[in-house]
């Protein structure tokens, strides 16, 4: 496996799947105001993605399911219950999160993938605590392909965008 850890926009990452840090998907999508990763996904990818979500029933906490990439430039988005029923990460979720979405992604034949940091948004976990069990357990994992853990900075995508005007 190629670990990239990079600095980002999950979205602009040139790989062929992407993960959605998601719940448990108990509550319908519609009824949801998609924040981080996941209104990005619904701004710039559309609302395919999200109704096949909800036609996927309850996820497991630390389950990882797959949906179509909508207007998105990805072959799919597998989205992971990364945070619990009162919206907080875990330790336990996380790297369920990683280790399933990896093992679809194997299953899937796909040669690339990228995360954000699973439960460091919404979840409320220290982002380099979830960096450290990403890592710990993508280096447990099998994979022939690059993976990259993108680490949302504002100032990137700002920056980006001041040297393209």
């Amino acid at each position: 496996m190629e670990l990239r850890i990079v600095d980002g926009d999950l979205l602009s990452q040139d790989v062929e799947v992407i993960v959605n840090a998601w719940n448990r998907n108990l509550i319908p999508w519609w009824l949801l105001i998609p924040q981080g990763v996941s209104g990005a996904i619904k701004r710039r990818g559309g609302l395919k993605p999200f109704r096949e979500l909800g036609r996927k029933g309850v996820i497991p906490l630390g389950g990882a399911v797959e949906t179509s990439a909508g207007r998105l430039p990805f072959r799919s988005i597998i989205h992971v219950a990364g945070i619990n029923m009162l919206w907080r990460s875990s330790e336990r979720s996380i790297r369920g999160a990683v280790r399933n979405a990896m093992t679809l992604a194997k299953e899937r034949g796909y040669s690339s993938i990228a995360f954000p940091l699973i439960g460091a948004g919404s979840g409320g976990a220290n982002a380099e605590k979830v960096l450290e069990f990403m890592r710990e357990e993508l280096r447990s994992i099998e994979y022939d392909g690059e993976v990259r853990i993108v680490r949302y900075r504002r100032w990137v995508k700002d920056m980006c965008f001041k040297f393209r005007t």
